[in-house]
């Protein structure tokens, strides 16, 4: 809630900075792996056949 927030001096924040870049190197890491893992699933999904839920959906396109 808005009314925890507090203002703290530069001086008491201690390693807030090293921890806030350590936590955004870790985090650009597992957005780039996921996109490489997304990346295969796309791959993979064009190479191989339509799941079930879609390929009922084609058909019935395919039919009217």
């Amino acid at each position: 809630m808005a009314k925890h927030n507090i203002w703290e001096k530069e001086e008491n924040l201690g390693n807030a900075r090293k921890v806030m870049k350590e936590f955004e190197r870790r985090m650009s890491t597992e957005v780039r792996r996921q996109e490489k893992l997304n990346m295969m699933e796309e791959k993979n999904f064009r190479r191989g056949e339509l799941p079930g839920k879609y390929m009922v959906k084609m058909l019935y396109v395919l039919q009217t």
